[in-house]
């Protein structure tokens, strides 16, 4: 059993930056594939980025590639989205999950795993 804690969500402005946590509780943390996902009213749930085991794969969302950077410490049990030049469009709820797999997770049916979500909103 895995617990997933968000936190750093926030109100800031377009080109602002945030920094998202995600600190899971349990021994096998390193053994879980991470990801990030969002959930914008009206809208499905996307994926936005992805980190393996180790860290040492990574991969995003189209829309975010550039700005947005996945990294772990298992040493921390923490998981981090750093979220860079912010745009009104990335307003959405984000999500940490954990996949028990290898390699890395795409779709929200390969986690076993949810956080309650963290509000991030971007005012233009």
């Amino acid at each position: 059993q895995v617990q997933l804690v968000e936190s750093g969500g926030g109100l800031v402005q377009a080109g602002d930056s945030l920094r998202l946590s995600c600190a899971a509780s349990g021994r096998t943390f390193s053994r879980y594939v991470m990801g990030w996902f969002r959930q914008a009213p009206g809208k499905e749930r996307e994926f936005v980025a992805t980190i393996s085991w180790r860290g040492s794969s990574t991969a995003y969302t189209d829309s975010v590639k550039g700005r947005f950077t996945i990294s772990r410490d298992n040493a921390k049990n923490t998981v981090y989205l750093q979220m860079n030049s912010l745009k009104p469009e990335d307003t959405a709820v984000y999500y940490c999950a954990a996949a028990q797999k290898y390699g890395l997770g795409y779709v929200p049916d390969e986690y076993n795993y949810w956080g309650q979500g963290t509000q991030v909103t971007v005012s233009s």
